[in-house]
Order: C-alpha cells, then structure tokens, then sequence
C-alpha cells in the first residue's frame, strides 16, 4: 500500500493539485470549526500529504504498513520541526480498528490506498466509524477510464479492452495495480459507508496520456495542469473527470 511498497503508482498518487485541494478543503474546515483538525492519513508513506498539513498546524495521525516509510516519515518531520504534530502507527486500511483504539478525526486521507486492501467496502466503513460526524474523508484513487485510453492509444487493444471490462479494472495478469475504480462504483462504496459525495475532481486527465520526454520541466507540468483545470471547467464537461489518471473525491460522513 505504501509509496515505496508499489513503485509503479507511485507517480500518480498524490500530484501536487490534490495536496493543495486538501490543504484548501482543512484550511476552511479549520475556519468552520474554529480549531485545527485532526487528520488520519491511511497509508500516507513518508508524508507527501502529512508533512504539509502539520506544517499548517494540523495533528497528522499516518497508518501505514512500512516500517521504512514511517522512519523516513519521523526524520523528515524532525527536520522540518512539526514532529509535535506528526504521529506515526504501522498498519494498514484492514486492520484500522486495531491501530487506531476509537480515535475520532475531523479529515481521513486516503490517497492511493483503496486499490491494494482487501476490502475496500471495509476499509470505508471503517474509514467512516473513525469520523467524526460531519468529518470529511479525502480520497485518491486510479481511474478505470485513463487506463484504457492510454492502453488504446499505445496501440495495446487487447489490454485496453480488458480494462475495460474487468471487474476490477486490471488490463492483465502482470498489471501491477489489484483494482482501479469508475465513479459510480466509488459512489456506490461510498453511500453503502455512510458517506455523502460532495466533491468530485480527475487529476492528471492529460498528463499520463503525453510522452515523458515532452515533459520535463515545472512549466510544461503546470501547462498541463491549467489544461485539465480547463477541460473540466466548461458548461457540459464535468464527464471528462472521469477521464483522469486519478479520481478525487471528497466525502462528508453523514
């Protein structure tokens, strides 16, 4: 489930417009309630998304199963002077209610998580008892649709097809992810937890279907960036956030 336990996700798991999304979406919280959060990051690696959420205050619990992960993870948080707000458990989204001992947040991460559990149903409820009411869960996951056009594209059509239809998304046996997921099967996961959908974005909509050798600079990233800001922002094209390498949502526990 970590970073460093699945290298080929890797890439795609926490682009920098989901960390400022959910820096954004703490920050109002944060004003709503009048306190700073209490934030769970369910397999948050070495703090791609923890460190810059204590860095604005926040007391940051990460769940994840590498030891290697969580010693990197106190290191950086050390050096960065927020060790304070940076709590670290080994663990991961099966064995929540063993880790956790009835803690109670205001925002859960889980941000490229969800497809290596064994039971994602689980894993949101689960998710969902650790919130508080009214608490919001942040969720990243890998696209359906993406695979499938960036396998067409590269003129693999066999695997594109089996994406396609595959239960769980997967273009082969030697795919290195275990599931990807369509929204309305999120959706349905979500509601079946006690979880309400409120929001809903694609990331890297047109990032992975471009040659890396076209991007290689931060100019030529936030190019693309702005594109998929674009794409999605017209009247009738909310559809093509399906479309993204990765699926956000955000979701309020009823």
């Amino acid at each position: 489930m970590p970073d460093e336990q699945h290298p080929q996700h890797r890439v795609g798991a926490r682009p920098s417009a989901v960390v400022s999304s959910v820096r954004a979406h703490a920050d109002e919280a944060a004003r709503i309630i009048g306190r700073q959060l209490d934030v769970l990051d369910l397999g948050g690696g070495t703090g791609g998304v923890a460190v810059p959420l204590a860095e604005d205050g926040h007391r940051v619990t990460v769940v994840d199963p590498s030891p290697d992960a969580l010693a990197a993870l106190s290191r950086r948080a050390r050096e960065a002077g927020i060790h304070d707000n940076l709590t670290s458990v080994q663990g991961d989204g099966d064995s929540l209610d063993s880790v956790l001992s009835g803690g109670r947040f205001d925002l859960v991460c889980c941000h490229g998580a969800l497809e290596f559990v064994d039971d994602p149903a689980e894993t949101l409820r689960a998710i969902s008892d650790a919130l508080r009411p009214g608490g919001t869960l942040s969720l990243h996951v890998a696209g359906r649709l993406a695979v499938v056009f960036a396998k067409a594209i590269a003129g693999e059509f066999a695997q594109a097809r089996a994406a396609l239809v595959d239960p769980d998304g997967r273009w082969g046996r030697s795919d290195p992810l275990p599931r990807r997921f369509d929204l309305d099967r999120l959706e349905d996961l979500l509601s079946g937890a006690g979880l309400t959908v409120v929001q809903v974005r694609g990331a890297n909509i047109l990032g992975h279907l471009v040659p890396a050798s076209l991007v290689d600079s931060d100019a030529d990233r936030a190019a693309l960036a702005e594109l998929d800001e674009l794409l999605v922002a017209g009247p009738g094209r909310d559809f093509l956030r399906t479309l993204g390498n990765g699926l956000h949502l955000i979701a309020r526990r009823d």
